[in-house]
């Protein structure tokens, strides 16, 4: 069984790092929002770690940020295998 600290840990540091990106862009949360047709409640949501994102999401973040997806993952985070 997965560790639940392991998973809320890796959507806290994913979610810094949008919010990392989207403050290098000089963006508010609803410009963010607008480029990607997203709301920026949901943005905010995900930047605080608050919820699990979806691929779908993810494809939606990169474009309004105009970075590659994987450009999201550049943070540090090692995996502890509980298994």
């Amino acid at each position: 069984m997965v560790n639940q600290t392991n998973k809320v840990q890796f959507q806290l540091l994913f979610g810094k790092r949008i919010k990392e990106l989207r403050n290098m862009r000089s963006l508010s949360l609803r410009q963010l929002a607008q480029r990607c047709n997203l709301d920026y409640s949901d943005i905010a949501k995900y930047e605080k770690g608050e919820v699990n994102i979806q691929l779908s999401t993810i494809y939606e973040l990169a474009k309004g940020l105009q970075i590659p997806p994987r450009d999201l993952f550049d943070f540090n985070f090692q995996i502890d295998n509980d298994y």
